[in-house]
């Protein structure tokens, strides 16, 4: 079953789910693993984001703490402060985008929220704040849940999963969802998290069976772009796995992945173009 969830509600704006859409990533962190450092000036900040939009992202999500494997944690107010000067001023040249953040922490959320953005992307479900989801339901603003098995610092260490990734993450996915109804929350998406807290196998098995998370009825955001499951399966880096992330992504929207959340718009674009024109291949097949 394809999710039956087909919009989203961000700051009265209602965006169509029935064909899938693009989150381009905006990393303002000086050690993500593939861009760390590459868009910490304004100016680099501000012409990417108009690249991205410009090759077909809906959202651009704005991070300025870096969740990679082993990242260093940081404050709140070292995370506004490379956050809101840059949100400000991307907000004040392109209004009519949408903007989500890319945060563990509520007050980075009201704080965004009061400059305009429209969807939060939280790695952690809530876990690192409790006044996260009270916050998300106050605001009633589209909210990202995914999937993480331990902390960034050591997530990758060993994880197990007794009944296998995909049970595990479904049985997650569902109680969360439940909390989140329960606090009045109305726009969920949901993200398996693929490699936070699974081995390269878990990451595989994940994709394969993605399609398990649509009979919960909530789009699906898949952010797999120049991950390590992609680069240390071809034997490159992250550089090195553009090709990798496109496959993957045809197999995501194969699967009923409604956002894809990537580093390159264009290809991911492409990638998107050419799905639909295999959906309609199979939507107006002639019974055999």
């Amino acid at each position: 079953m394809i999710s039956d969830h087909t919009t989203l509600n961000c700051r009265g704006r209602l965006v169509n789910l029935s064909k899938p859409l693009i989150m381009g990533i905006l990393n303002l962190t000086p050690d993500s693993f593939y861009d760390g450092g590459k868009w910490n000036s304004l100016d680099d900040a501000l012409r990417q984001t108009q690249r991205m939009l410009e090759e077909g992202a809906l959202f651009i999500d704005i991070g300025g703490m870096s969740t990679r494997p082993g990242a260093r944690a940081i404050g709140v107010e070292e995370e506004l402060q490379r956050v809101i000067p840059v949100l400000t001023a991307l907000r004040e040249r392109f209004p009519e985008a949408l903007f989500s953040v890319d945060t563990v922490h509520a007050r980075v959320i009201r704080e965004a929220w009061d400059l305009g953005i429209a969807l939060v992307n939280d790695v952690s479900a809530g876990s690192m704040d409790p006044e996260v989801f009270p916050a998300i339901a106050q605001l009633q603003i589209p909210y990202v849940l995914m999937h993480m098995k331990g902390a960034p610092p050591d997530m990758q260490a060993a994880p197990e999963y007794e009944k296998g990734p995909v049970l595990e993450i479904l049985d997650f996915f569902i109680r969360q969802v439940g909390i989140l109804r329960g606090l009045g929350i109305k726009d969920v998406i949901l993200d398996p998290g693929f490699g936070f807290g699974k081995t390269l196998r878990d990451n595989y098995r994940l994709l394969q069976e993605l399609d398990v998370f649509n009979m919960l009825g909530l789009p699906v955001l898949v952010g797999v772009s120049r991950k390590s499951m992609i680069y240390k399966a071809l034997g490159t880096g992250p550089e090195g796995a553009l090709h990798g992330t496109t496959a993957l992504h045809m197999v995501a929207l194969q699967k009923g992945a409604k956002i894809l959340r990537v580093h390159d718009v264009a290809p991911a674009r492409d990638a998107i173009r050419m799905w639909e024109e295999l959906e309609y291949a199979r939507q107006t097949a002639m019974p055999t």
